[in-house]
């Protein structure tokens, strides 16, 4: 994946920095810290321009955050309550523990969102509940575009300065990921396990008959 990443950026410049980062931000697995540290250093050498790439990769960050939040939107908070009180313990979450976190989040999203997208993996799937939260769209765009300006900003300095050594960003910052996957699969398996049915959950089956 890495020789794919090198010859996009090389070959197709700021339309494939943007493509990259477009995809990454929708599929998890294609790594920002590769992407743009290594623009970063294709600025360094004069090939890119350091504006640019940060301007780049920002819009197509954010663009990539879009499809989650829509679908998220669309899907609907009704429909993932139902589904919550009749297959909650997959979803780890109960009806009514599904409206708290839907408060919580309307109350604070901006700001979630915004630090959501510094943390890797939370990156994508804080797009979905912000759309589940019908949070206002100007407002999801200014802390997504917040957000990944501070970190594609972080990276792209660090290719810079690092020059050809750039990989190096990636060495470093993918052991945290793999610690904040591995924390997050954590997470979901203790609440697979303590998850309960919201006290309501009965009423509403019967409402529905």
């Amino acid at each position: 994946m890495a020789n794919w990443i090198i010859e996009t950026i090389s070959q197709t410049g700021y339309l494939g920095l943007f493509l990259l980062m477009l995809l990454e931000s929708i599929f998890p697995p294609i790594p920002s810290e590769l992407i743009i540290p290594f623009a970063g250093f294709a600025a360094a050498r004069g090939d890119l321009n350091l504006f640019g790439v940060v301007l780049a990769a920002c819009a197509g960050a954010v663009a990539g955050m879009l499809p989650w939040y829509f679908a998220g939107r669309i899907f609907g908070l009704d429909r993932v309550r139902r589904i919550a009180d009749r297959h909650g313990r997959w979803l780890t979450l109960n009806a009514e523990e599904l409206d708290r976190a839907t408060a919580w989040f309307t109350r604070y999203g901006p700001v979630i969102v915004l630090f959501g997208r510094l943390i890797p993996v939370i990156r994508t799937l804080i797009s979905v509940p912000a759309g589940l939260a019908r949070m206002p769209l100007p407002a999801f765009l200014l802390a997504s575009a917040i957000g990944a300006l501070v970190w594609n900003v972080l990276l792209t300095l660090a290719g810079y300065l690092l020059a050809e050594h750039y990989d190096l960003v990636e060495h470093v910052l993918d052991p945290g990921t793999m610690i904040v996957l591995g924390l997050v699969v954590l997470a979901y398996l203790y609440r697979l396990v303590t998850w309960r049915p919201s006290d309501t959950a009965p009423e509403r089956d019967q409402g529905s008959r």
